[in-house]
Order: C-alpha cells, then structure tokens, then sequence
C-alpha cells in the first residue's frame, strides 16, 4: 500500500465506504501525499501530455480566438485572462504571446491562474513571471472575463451511481476482507435519471458550479470562455480512470501516485451556462475547432520554416483517431455579443439538459 493508500483504509475503517468524490480529492490534493501537490505530472516524463505541450499552436489557436472575442466586445480594458488548472503555465505562455496581435490586449489583461497545487503554482511562475494565483473561481475579479479551461474538469471529483433492481446505488471505496481498497454500492438513492440494471451515471457537482461561476461573472460583466476536455453528452458508463507513466492502471490501485480523472459530461455544463444567463455554444470536437480557426495553414507556415514536428503535432491534434474527436469544446458568451470564433449558439433551454 501506498501511505496515502493506509490513510484511506484507516478512514474507512473508522468511518466507513467513502465517496468517489472524496476518494479523488484525497488521492489528487491531500497536503502531504496528493498526486497534484508533490510533482509536476506534465509531458515525457510525467504521466500525461496535454494539447498545449504537444504544440505551440494549440495555444495560439486558443488566444486568437480570445482576442477575437475581445475585440469583438469593444476591446473592454482592463479585463481578466483566466485559466483554472494551468499545469506549468505553457498554454498561458502562448496564448499571451498570440494576444500580442490585438492592439492594447496584452497591456489591459489581468493574469490569473486558479491552482491549489503550491508545487504547480512555482512552476508557473517561474514560466509567467508574476500571474496572480487564485485558490477559487469566485475569486475572479468583477470586471470582464475572457477564460480558457483546457483538461480542467476532468480532474475534478466524481461520483458514481449504478443502477440496480432495486434502484439507484451509489458506488462507494471501502475494503475488501483482507483490507484492501475495492468498489462497492452503498444504499439506495433517488437519482433523476431512467435507467437498466448495470447501467452506471457519473455525477460532477464540482464542474457545474465552476462553469455555472464563470457563466454568470461573463453574463454579468462581460467576456468569453473556452472550455476543452474529452467527455460527452449525457452518457453512460465508468469513466473513471488512472493514468501513471503514460499507462492506465486500475484506480485504487496506487492512491497519491496517479493521475485519476472521467471523461466530462458537457449537458449539465450547458445548462449551467444557461441558468447563470449566459450563452453556451454547441459543443464542437476539438479537431473541427481548431481546423476553422486555421490550424492546417498555421502548422504549414511553420513547417515551411523549419518546424519538423508542426505537421505531426496538426495531425495528434486534430485527427479523429488522434484528439480531434476524442476532445470536445464548448464557448460560453454574453447574450447579444458575437459568438466566440468557430462556435455557434446551443439553442435549447436549461430544463432540455
């Protein structure tokens, strides 16, 4: 077991089975052990590659479009540069540089970085020089927002229900027999969902009120938000998943040395977005975003003069076998304002979530 792995079983055994949910905080924030608080989990020699270090141009493609957004809104100054959950800061880092093409951009931005990770938060400022570090979204400052959350939402808590002839149960962590750390159902719940005995739901709270938050300050004050992650619309199944060298493993396995995350469902997000009294797009794959933002032609450019992994980086991008599909995208947006660049308006209302 790991140490993290005897704190859980202690508590279990004290306390009883736990929460997915608050098996995932403890595992990926506890401030001794916790998988985001003790290393950087990042590229080649982490766990996983996100898009912004695949390539520069995923970045550029994101803050093109926020300058876009910005100055389809009147080039409000000052404003807010956001991103929740900014790894080592590279996705910031392009997109400022991008930004640099609308006149005044740079010079009315606020940077702020939303990270409970102390470790990450040196990282970034070392990269960033000296973005201001929130530990909550409703820290955000009342004044324009222009927001990208890239692989932000995946990682944050879920909880399980599994449908039963009896009904909805919760999937809960307790201990096997011999004292290790297994999946087990808790009592009967009510849930809103229909369903067949077998069938699983995840539920994140966390990631509604976070979208619901950013909605709101953009409807209120102004800007735009990007939000990327693999996920779907409304789906079923066990998502929940380990990732440690680059290798899925089982999630219980190895508490506080592994990357836990569950693919994103966009629907409650969207009705979020909706109740806050914002407007939400239809969510787009990654590929398709980022192809009508001009990804072929930049990736060429650079190609041209002399960027051998441009190409290669297009394709892992974009490729439907690659994160093109995988990877979807939704933009949230003032009502009466332009869209944000490549997406459309969802028109449904919130109770058709």
């Amino acid at each position: 077991m790991t140490p993290l792995a005897r704190i859980i079983a202690a508590r279990i055994r004290a306390t009883g089975p736990i929460t997915l949910a608050d098996y995932m905080q403890i595992c990926l924030l506890d401030s001794r052990h916790g998988y985001y608080v003790t290393r950087d989990p990042f590229g080649r020699a982490g766990d996983f590659i996100t898009a912004p270090e695949i390539h520069q141009m995923f970045g550029e493609l994101c803050g093109l479009a926020l300058a876009q957004a910005w100055m389809d809104q009147g080039s409000p100054a000052p404003f807010t540069l956001a991103e929740p959950g900014p790894g080592r800061g590279i996705l910031m880092a392009d997109m400022l540089r991008a930004i640099a093409v609308a006149p005044g951009m740079r010079d009315a931005a606020e940077v702020c970085l939303i990270e409970a990770s102390p470790f990450l938060r040196k990282v970034q400022a070392e990269r960033l020089g000296s973005p201001r570090h929130l530990d909550a979204l409703e820290e955000l400052p009342d004044k324009p927002l222009f927001l990208i959350a890239n692989e932000f939402a995946d990682a944050l808590p879920i909880r399980q229900y599994q449908m039963t002839a009896d009904g909805w149960r919760e999937r809960m962590v307790g201990l096997s027999p011999a004292g290790e750390l297994q999946m087990g159902l808790g009592q009967v719940v009510p849930y809103p969902r229909d369903g067949k005995p077998g069938d699983v739901v995840e539920d994140c709270a966390e990631a509604v009120a976070s979208v619901e938050v950013i909605a709101r300050k953009i409807a209120t004050h102004g800007g735009a938000a990007i939000i990327i992650d693999y996920g779907g619309w409304n789906g079923f199944g066990d998502t929940f998943q380990a990732l440690r060298n680059h290798v899925p493993e089982d999630p219980l396995a190895n508490p506080g040395l592994a990357d836990l995350t569950a693919h994103v469902d966009f629907a409650p997000l969207a009705a979020a977005v909706l109740r806050a009294g914002a407007v939400v797009s239809r969510p787009l794959h990654q590929g398709e975003w980022l192809l009508s933002l001009g990804a072929k032609a930049r990736a060429r450019k650079l190609a041209a003069a002399g960027d051998a992994g441009a190409m290669p980086a297009l394709a892992r991008l974009t490729d439907p076998a690659e994160m093109g599909h995988l990877f979807k995208a939704i933009a949230i947006w003032p009502k009466g304002a332009t869209p944000v660049p490549g997406f459309e308006a969802l028109e449904i209302h919130a109770d058709d979530t």
